[in-house]
């Protein structure tokens, strides 16, 4: 069913072109350059798949302070979001992994285009970030296992122009406190970019006005770096380096159950070494990089004398050659990973290593009117696992993708693709032993990946300062991993469960700037409605999926240095486990919620005038504003209003 109402909605596309006859043409405003849907540069207006870019201007401007409260702002899908930091981010039904790395997650998280080794957003921060690509589906020939529900690529600024620095202070509610600095330039072959912060926060109060107790965190500092230097006209070798430390960070357990000691370790590190080349006459073009990092946790309870840890060593490479040639440009490659994992808990220690070999290709027809994209990707996974007797396991997987784009007119284009997504089992799932609660769950050496085909058509229209698109998309997800009794109180996992998901996305920005002389005002909204998001096994909805998600705001700014943000996120209701009141897990229904937020700077420039030189920035920002009470996660309830006051120099 789904293949015939991808065909009729495709045959309505081929057939529509009449209804723009008579449209006077108009600029598409779509020339921004992406990176994440080919893994080359290319103009976002060829691009044949749902993508959604935050910039540099949006990022600056929102409150949020690190990547999973931008996201819950703009409420792509499900948010889980937990005190202090630990954030999760669900696209299309399926959401990343929040704890250790991103084996076990389903929407993948890249920071410059490799693996980020952590599925929660809140160890990524916004302050060096140039732009985030979000793709929304499949991107598995790309990227590789997990990326099923979609990819969040940050990309971190590469230095350019005079060299610039800034310093910021920020306090506010809870005893807020956030000291950063940072600059970025080029200096002959030489550019680079970088900032550092570190920052406190105590424990907050709700909606309702009850002190959330150990919700607060001590010494979170981070640090991001791009540096690069041009060996010759096309030639650049470049270092990033990414780090996130908590010292301790509250683990506070339920708000009707607050724990007021037990508290989280968390350090995320990582360096990057690039090389990218071209010929000058750009026909061929390359990129090689190695890339090493840890992710850490560690959970204490002092009460009890417990402790918990988790350390996974991440090392791994991309090499990749492009060809362009008129209207072809082909992209081969190899990609390698490799994870160590060291655990507190049975299994001490597993392996796992997953060699790749893609393909990529792009043809445009009838002068660029017409663009059809394709690509296959073969990924070998192996798992070695030391438990008390020992073992390892391999398996494959080859997936595949093609798209199709049509601009019928510089003001719209049409688009729709098939695309194949894939989770790899884990190392447990695959050959584990694992005693849990008195309970033993054996792995399982026949399990293959989970697996789905996603269809999808849309459009994009840019339009005198507005650009609008929607997307309809279904997407069959077979061979779910799941577990099963052998015996009393044994338990293993097999490929049984399938989920069917569909649903309508879309977004509206409307840039105007001929109101008033002295002002632009930018609305904007963003939809997704799931249609359906269905268990095949139980005809139940799937778990922790809203029915719904919409951000809509208002950014405004004068030609004078003055911003302003009014943004509010809400999210429909989702059926849940509820582990608050029973350890049975009861599924319940969460209702939906908004969030409200703003944010405000003026910007008074204290140089020569035409010239560049010394600003001040005071900004003010309030979180939460109508103070209401609500939870992302069942009995973890979010702060109550909160204010935060900052002063930025820069020069």
């Amino acid at each position: 069913m789904n293949k015939k109402v991808f065909f009729v909605v495709m045959a309505a596309i081929l057939s529509s072109r009449g209804l723009l006859a008579d449209e006077q043409p108009m600029s598409f405003t779509g020339e921004e350059m992406v990176v994440t849907s080919s893994r080359v540069g290319e103009p976002k207006r060829n691009v044949t798949s749902n993508i959604t870019i935050i910039g540099r201007d949006e990022i600056e401007h929102s409150s949020a302070q690190d990547l999973g409260a931008l996201l819950a702002e703009k409420n792509l899908g499900q948010i889980q979001k937990y005190p202090g930091t630990l954030t999760s981010v669900g696209i299309r039904g399926f959401r990343s992994e929040t704890h250790g790395n991103d084996l076990m997650g389903k929407v993948l998280v890249l920071v410059d285009g490799r693996r980020a080794g952590t599925g929660n957003l809140a160890k990524i921060m916004t302050d060096n970030i140039d732009r985030i690509e979000i793709i929304r589906g499949p991107a598995a020939v790309q990227y590789g296992s997990a990326a099923i529900g979609g990819v969040i690529n940050v990309i971190t600024t590469r230095g350019e122009g005079a060299p610039s620095f800034f310093i910021e202070q920020s306090a506010g509610t809870s005893d807020y406190s956030k000291t950063a600095l940072g600059s970025q330039g080029k200096i002959g072959a030489f550019d680079f970019s970088g900032s550092f912060s570190i920052a406190d926060s105590g424990d907050y109060s709700t909606g309702s006005h009850e002190k959330y107790f150990n919700t607060g965190y001590s010494d979170q500092s981070l640090a991001s770096f791009n540096i690069g230097y041009e060996l010759a006209p096309g030639h650049r070798v470049g270092i990033n380096y990414h780090s996130f430390d908590v010292e301790k960070a509250g683990s506070p357990s339920y708000l009707s159950q607050n724990d007021l000691v037990s508290y989280t370790v968390n350090n995320n590190h990582s360096v990057d070494f690039i090389y990218e080349g071209s010929l000058s006459e750009q026909r061929f073009s390359w990129m090689a990089r190695y890339f090493t990092g840890m992710d850490e946790y560690q959970y204490v309870d002092p009460s009890s004398s417990y402790k918990s840890r988790s350390d996974v060593d991440q090392r791994g490479g991309q090499a990749q050659l492009t060809f362009s040639e008129k209207s072809l440009r082909m992209t081969a490659g190899v990609d390698w990973l490799q994870y160590e994992l060291q655990s507190t808990l049975v299994p001490l220690w597993s392996k796992y290593e997953n060699p790749a070999l893609f393909l990529l290709g792009t043809y445009r027809f009838f002068d660029e009117q017409l663009i059809l994209t394709a690509g296959i990707r073969y990924d070998d996974y192996r798992v070695e696992l030391n438990s008390s007797e020992g073992s390892s396991r391999s398996t494959d997987n080859f997936s595949q993708q093609v798209g199709l784009a049509w601009h019928v007119s510089d003001v719209l284009k049409l688009r729709s693709s098939y695309a194949e997504g894939f989770r790899m089992p884990s190392a447990r799932e695959l050959a584990g032993q694992i005693n849990s609660f008195g309970k033993l769950y054996i792995g399982n050496s026949a399990l293959n990946p989970e697996t789905s085909d996603t269809w999808e058509a849309g459009f994009d229209i840019g339009w005198k300062g507005m650009n609008s698109s929607m997307t309809w998309f279904t997407t069959d997800y077979t061979g779910m991993i799941e577990t099963v009794a052998l015996a009393a109180n044994t338990f293993t996992y097999r490929n049984i469960g399938s989920a069917k998901i569909s649903g309508i996305e879309s977004e509206l920005f409307w840039k105007l700037d001929s109101l008033t002389p002295s002002w632009v005002f930018e609305p904007y909204v963003n939809y997704t409605h799931l249609l359906e998001h269905k268990d095949n096994g139980t005809g139940q909805n799937l778990l922790y999926t809203p029915d719904w998600n919409v951000s809509s705001g208002l950014r405004l700014r004068d030609r004078h240095g003055f911003s302003g943000v009014f943004n509010v996120a809400c999210t429909g209701k989702s059926m849940i486990q509820d582990y608050e009141s029973s350890w049975s897990g009861l599924i319940v229904s969460k209702g939906s919620f908004a969030v409200a937020n703003v944010s405000a700077s003026k910007r008074f420039s204290l140089g020569t005038e035409g010239k560049k030189g010394l600003g001040i920035t005071l900004k003010a920002e309030v979180d939460n504003l109508f103070d209401r009470q609500y939870q992302y996660v069942k009995g973890y309830t979010m702060p109550g209003r909160a204010f935060v006051f900052g002063l930025k120099a820069d020069i």
